[in-house]
């Protein structure tokens, strides 16, 4: 053995050694490497999309959002029919923790009450620092079914009998806004979930049929999605949103509303995978499972759609954001959900007159969580697609 295989041996034994008695020990660089590199394709893409800290964030925001549908009955102050006819167009109210002597009192809300002014025709409200009503948390209130089953009355926050809590207001009915916006999440959310849905199953159909057959399929598939993209997607939707009859339930009203997104929003994604598979059809391994005798539905779903299903995934969190603002510009416009279902473009079409939302700027709120939703949206597809092609950082993470 010579002098210079010994030397390295005996700085392997020291290696080891340190790595047994240090519990600080820090990988060394090759080890750290050869992890990333041992690792498989969804561990790296979790390491790549854990340093994106917003994406990550926007993640948690919008499984967040998603958990709490189910429980909308008991996150909401109040249920969604019901109506306070004495305070119609009540302002957003303030929760003090102090009174006027500066002690302190908890969480409540002062008593409500207005004036008619008889000139600009509307309710002056103020407060009424004579009545005091303290803010509960799993307090009673209105009844409900929870999960649509279980009968109870429990809300996760609400006040005292005799007060009220509009902590966004209430619009032309007395409705609370806060009440119906967390109704609404539940509508707006799942849309755009059941619009993705539908919208990847006719991108990836119709992709994987063009850009495997190619040929007269490709031409009439390409010349297909020419068609739909050179029309303007808003007075396609119109049109489309018009054809939805009247009578229709509002289950199957928003059915074809999702329908009608996924219809015009397939395009794109089929012409990536098209474009996908016409190279990866060309790779040895998608030859060989041709000559071994596999069928084109098992070599398109089995060898190439793998290939590039992360890049699917991070299309799939930038498609929802857009089905949410479809759903919200066609009820905003009265041309898709209609009460009594309740959205956020539902909500926001009883605020379309300048005049009462400079009135009633309260009315403008649930344009606030569409914001927050389709940006989470965003900043997650973004990390996503970084997160899609891990080896691009060949330090890993």
């Amino acid at each position: 053995m010579s002098e210079l295989d010994k030397q390295s041996i005996d700085q392997q034994q020291h290696w080891v050694s340190d790595k047994a008695y240090n519990p600080n020990h820090i990988e060394a660089p090759d080890e750290k490497a050869k992890r990333y590199y041992k690792a498989s394709q969804w561990r790296r893409m979790w390491w790549q999309f854990k340093q994106h800290k917003l994406a990550l964030y926007s993640a948690l925001f919008i499984i967040l959002m998603y958990l709490s549908i189910p429980f909308v009955e008991f996150l909401a102050p109040y249920s969604l029919p019901t109506r306070h006819t004495d305070h119609i167009y009540s302002p957003p109210q303030s929760v003090h923790f102090f009174d006027e002597q500066g002690d302190f009192q908890g969480p409540f809300v002062y008593g409500w009450d207005y004036e008619l002014d008889m000139v600009r025709l509307h309710r002056n409200y103020s407060e009424d620092k004579s009545k005091q009503y303290a803010v509960e948390f799993f307090s009673r209130g209105d009844p409900y079914l929870l999960f649509g089953l279980i009968p109870t009355d429990i809300h996760f926050v609400g006040v005292e009998n005799g007060g009220t809590l509009f902590l966004l207001g209430t619009d032309r009915l007395g409705r609370d806004q806060l009440s119906r916006m967390l109704y609404g999440m539940r509508i707006s959310m799942t849309i755009g979930l059941v619009g993705v849905i539908l919208s990847f199953f006719l991108g990836i159909t119709l992709g994987c049929l063009a850009g495997y057959y190619g040929g007269w399929v490709d031409n009439l598939i390409q010349r297909i999605t020419e068609v739909i993209r050179s029309i303007p997607e808003l007075p396609l939707w119109m049109a489309l949103s018009a054809l939805l009859p009247i009578t229709w339930s509002p289950l199957w009203v928003f059915f074809g509303v999702s329908t009608i997104l996924a219809f015009l929003d397939w395009t794109g994604l089929a012409r990536a995978v098209r474009s996908k598979l016409i190279s990866l059809r060309e790779e040895d391994f998608a030859t060989a499972a041709v000559y071994m005798g596999a069928k084109p539905k098992r070599i398109i779903t089995k060898h190439l759609l793998p290939g590039f299903f992360s890049h699917l995934v991070a299309s799939a969190s930038l498609s929802v954001p857009a089905m949410i603002l479809g759903e919200t510009a066609l009820s905003f416009l009265g041309l898709g959900l209609r009460p009594p279902v309740t959205s956020w473009g539902v909500l926001l079409n009883e605020a379309q007159n300048v005049n009462i939302v400079a009135i009633y700027p309260w009315l403008m709120a649930p344009a606030i969580p569409v914001i927050c939703v389709v940006l989470a949206f965003n900043f997650l597809g973004d990390g996503l697609r970084d997160a899609a092609d891990p080896y691009s950082n060949a330090n890993g993470s």
